[in-house]
């Protein structure tokens, strides 16, 4: 073995996120971190180009605990960016590219966010001016991360132009700066989704990242001179921390991708050699229905990661063998305990990999809780709770909410319903708040869409409960089918009614060319219960 193969192998010791940034750009030197639209960024100067952030944003007076805010797609500024504001102490507060700019106000300003990096000009929207003409009293400034074609916007800056202003502070006090944090020090400030009332601002911390995502670099077998091609968004922990954190702690290159489209994402694993996708089933399920998947180089596939509910043996199979990749694991997480609690050896059966979300992490307990608080047995379904290092610190100016979720036994209540078997593999079969009740009988909708989708003629499902005189409620599946399917909606309900109970089975079908999902390439429940609605 030689010497550069001993010192990779080492694991990485940082305790914050721009120690690991000074370690990777002197040990993964002369690798590219990030690749993006024809910029290569070497991990040897990655540092430095974080340092020239860091050093704009102490000239605009940000003080180690500030919070600043990133509004932007994927790519390689959005990293730099939270490099840089974290090498400055401040915390990184990300936003949804699919807000409005209301709802994205809200989070600026209940954050405490005085300055903000946007991006440009994107998806037709000029982001800046939006932002301005509903939140320009309280940002004190932007950032302009891309092109924008619009009239100037006071209070703002283009990327160049604040880097150049950061020359009037030292790198060596930049340093300074990011020497000061700890491994309990506030990383980021992850406002969650929002569906049951306004988005709560989890506070997470370095070190908890960094050990935790340690643990999924090391299952995963990610390696310097992966590929890693990142279409979750950055503003999640699956993009963030499952994403691009791993690759600084693996030596991966990162390659940042906008926009979720089978036929772009297809094209640049044959161009750019991706050895690395992780992402929701939606994706590979969508990958997998593309009519020209088998006219694609997909060689340089390597690993996958999914997760989000249980899926069906035959797509793990599939993505080994129609997709080509080696390691194909699943894992569970949430924004509260840091993006992952959970994950499998990909090792594991096939089953075990598609029907559960795997074991504990190394410091981390995982327990299925009754109502009362109550520990059940093995394979009792209850509430999904997890204590450990990675916990969040609380839901950031909101002591009522912090107290509802984590209890005085530091249980975090996650919402979501499971079982854990005699071995501590967890099974989630659905969401609290997505349960619906068919004649007194409780359906989770992961469950009944992990069984349609075994249909050789469904490419996609996804059920939701609906009003029904008789029943209460019934299922309402919303299905794409496979390439060439004349599937109708008596064949669908006829096979399921003799492949699950009978409570289960979707009284209605509704066939789609494609499911509504959100940013986060996860399927919008709520899109599919106003369609319902609407129809």
């Amino acid at each position: 073995m030689t010497s550069m193969q001993t010192q990779l192998d080492i694991p990485l010791q940082a305790q914050t996120i721009p120690e690991l940034v000074f370690e990777a750009s002197r040990r993964f030197a002369g690798r590219a971190a990030i690749e993006d639209g024809g910029e290569v960024i070497d991990y040897a100067d990655l540092s430095s180009r974080a340092l020239e952030v860091a050093r704009g944003l102490m000239r605009l007076g940000v003080q180690a605990g500030d919070r600043v805010a990133v509004w932007a797609p994927n790519g390689a500024r959005w990293v730099l960016a939270t490099l840089g504001l974290q090498m400055a102490g401040a915390i990184l507060v990300p936003i949804n590219t699919r807000m409005k700019a209301a709802e994205a106000c809200d989070i600026i300003t209940r954050s405490g966010s005085r300055i903000l990096f946007s991006v440009g000009d994107f998806l037709d929207t000029d982001y800046p001016a939006m932002i301005a003409d509903s939140c320009g009293d309280w940002l004190e400034m932007t950032i302009v991360m891309s092109e924008r074609k619009g009239q100037p916007l006071a209070n703002s800056l283009d990327w160049d132009s604040f880097i150049e202003h950061g020359q009037g502070v030292t790198e060596s006090a930049a340093r300074v700066r990011a020497s000061e944090l700890t491994a309990d020090s506030l990383s980021d400030l992850m406002f969650t989704s929002g569906t049951t009332g306004k988005p709560k601002g989890v506070m997470s911390a370095h070190g908890a990242a960094l050990r935790a995502f340690s643990e999924f670099v090391r299952i995963l077998t990610l390696k310097p001179g992966d590929r890693f091609l990142i279409v979750n968004p950055f503003f999640h922990t699956f993009g963030y921390k499952a994403g691009w954190l791993s690759c600084l702690l693996s030596g991966a290159t990162i390659l940042p991708h906008p926009v979720f489209d089978a036929d772009e994402v297809l094209a640049r694993i044959e161009n750019d050699k991706v050895s690395v996708l992780p992402g929701p089933p939606t994706l590979y399920l969508s990958l997998l229905a593309h009519p020209e998947l088998n006219r694609k180089d997909l060689s340089s596939l390597r690993v996958a990661s999914t997760g989000a509910s249980t899926i069906p043996p035959v797509l793990i199979e599939r993505m080994r063998n129609e997709l080509g990749f080696d390691v194909v694991t699943t894992a569970y997480g949430l924004t509260e305990c840091g993006g992952l609690a959970t994950i499998c050896d990909p090792n594991d059966p096939a089953e075990t990999i598609a029907g559960t979300s795997g074991k504990a992490i190394p410091g981390t307990e995982v327990a299925i809780l009754d109502k009362d608080g109550n520990r059940l047995a093995a394979n009792e379904s209850g509430e999904i709770c997890i204590r450990g290092f990675h916990v969040m610190q609380g839901y950031f100016q909101n002591p009522e909410a912090t107290a509802e979720t984590i209890d005085a036994d530091k249980w975090l209540h996650t919402g979501d319903i499971g079982t854990l078997d005699e071995n501590g593999y967890l099974r989630i079969t659905g969401r609290l708040k997505d349960m619906f009740i068919v004649g007194g009988f409780n359906c989770y909708p992961a469950e009944i869409e992990a069984a349609l989708v075994e249909h050789p003629e469904v490419a996609q499902a996804a059920v939701i409960g609906v009003p029904d005189e008789r029943m209460g409620e019934v299922g309402c599946a919303f299905i794409v089918r496979r390439h060439g399917s004349q599937l109708d909606e008596k064949g669908l309900i006829q096979w399921s009614r003799a492949h699950m109970a009978n409570y289960k089975v979707p009284r209605m079908v509704r066939f789609v060319s494609a499911l509504p999902v959100n940013a986060s390439n996860k399927v919008d429940k709520l899109a599919l219960k106003r369609d319902f609605e609407g129809a």
